[in-house]
């Protein structure tokens, strides 16, 4: 498929989305058997090192199709967890825990499809997997099954988070070293970052997800995480588009070229935090002046999406670079695709900005004030 993709003309590009990259959902059959593993999972009991809990419900995330088979993760999150620490002091002791309920389900037989529980990886694995196959279908599904705390049970989805719990998030209570390390507690909130998208974007984040998966089978590991591309994506097109119908080869060529650039890459969000704490002020700065590239989390801003080796940028890049030299990034007629104006970096307001903007408020009215009563 990487030659059709190559080879298929610039106009022709949203065909080849609707034809060979559809929906990587699951299907029907298998979305009713994982929302069935959910119920069950939530009428049972898991004992955890000092009291039993429940599992309060489980959220699919991720799903990245490839030849044969498809990987999932399954995210359990269990409603006596208090907070980040309980994930992960216990976190050893719920995955086998969940292990052990996930064979008793598998032994029950209550699936019309085969269901296999993997054997964990390490006696300290932070995850377990189970296979979920039938004779009916084109490919297996994976799914890694992953503990943790039901951080969307204490915000609203649909509201920006109070940024005392994000202060709370990079103070001391969590450990030194594990930042970054609780992303399966911000699923439901990257989760509907990427959802509430504009189908036609969604469209094209499965594209590069495909150019991704096609560099990955020529190049091997280490590449950038595959979740870097989707927000890179999504940066595009708010910055060079933000119209529900764009030209497709203009966004696809956007983000290789981005690719090229990774370099000079200073990217995020203040959709769930922001700079108007002075502590998580103070953290987004020491964030954003690392070395770059940095592609902050847009829930969680202790983790760089765009990862510690350069080198793996490196790869991609080059291979993006030759990419970019492709006809489908030409029309018709020979004439190259433009890329939309896109600024490598987003601007980092000034260090206390707010405050400095509410005491010149304030300054302004108290002689505003005073002078007209000493006038009068």
């Amino acid at each position: 498929m990487e030659q059709d993709l190559r080879s298929i003309p610039a106009s022709k590009l949203d065909k080849f989305i609707e034809n060979h990259l559809p929906d990587t959902s699951l299907c029907a059959d298998l979305r009713e058997v994982i929302d069935a593993l959910c119920a069950l999972l939530k009428d049972r009991f898991f004992r955890g090192p000092v009291r039993r809990m429940r599992a309060s419900k489980g959220v699919k995330g991720k799903c990245t199709a490839l030849k044969g088979r498809s990987d999932a993760d399954l995210v359990v999150f269990l409603n006596n967890l208090t907070y980040f620490e309980d994930q992960l002091n216990q976190q050893g002791v719920l995955i086998k825990e969940i292990k052990k309920q996930l064979y008793e389900v598998q032994h029950e037989r209550r699936f019309g499809v085969k269901f296999e529980v993997q054997s964990l990886r390490s006696p300290n694995s932070r995850a377990l997997s189970f296979k979920l196959s039938a004779p009916d279908l084109l490919k297996e599904v994976k799914f890694d099954v992953l503990p943790a705390y039901d951080l969307l049970d204490h915000l609203n989805i649909l509201k920006k988070p109070n940024q005392q719990f994000y202060a709370n998030l990079i103070s001391g209570r969590t450990p030194l070293g594990k930042e970054g390390k609780l992303l399966t507690c911000f699923m439901g909130l990257r989760k509907y970052f990427l959802n509430c998208r504009p189908t036609k974007l969604k469209r094209l984040i499965r594209l590069v997800t495909h150019w991704y998966q096609l560099c990955k089978e020529k190049l091997g590991d280490p590449l950038p995480p595959q979740y870097a591309l989707e927000l890179l994506t999504v940066y595009a097109w708010e910055y060079g588009s933000r119209v529900t119908k764009f030209n497709t080869a203009q966004g696809f060529r956007t983000v290789l070229e981005l690719v090229t650039k990774y370099k000079q890459l200073r990217i995020y969000w203040t959709v769930y935090y922001d700079f108007r704490h002075q502590e998580v002020s103070e953290y987004l700065h020491q964030q954003l002046k690392k070395d770059r590239p940095v592609i902050l989390d847009p829930a969680d801003p202790t983790r760089n999406i765009a990862g510690l080796n350069p080198k793996d940028w490196r790869r991609l890049a080059g291979e993006a670079a030759a990419w970019l030299q492709y006809p489908c990034f030409k029309y018709r007629d020979g004439s190259p695709v433009c890329s939309w104006e896109v600024p490598t970096e987003v601007a980092v307001p000034t260090k206390y900005l707010f405050c400095r903007i509410f005491w010149l408020l304030f300054w302004s009215l108290f002689h505003f004030i005073f002078g007209k009563t000493s006038s009068g």
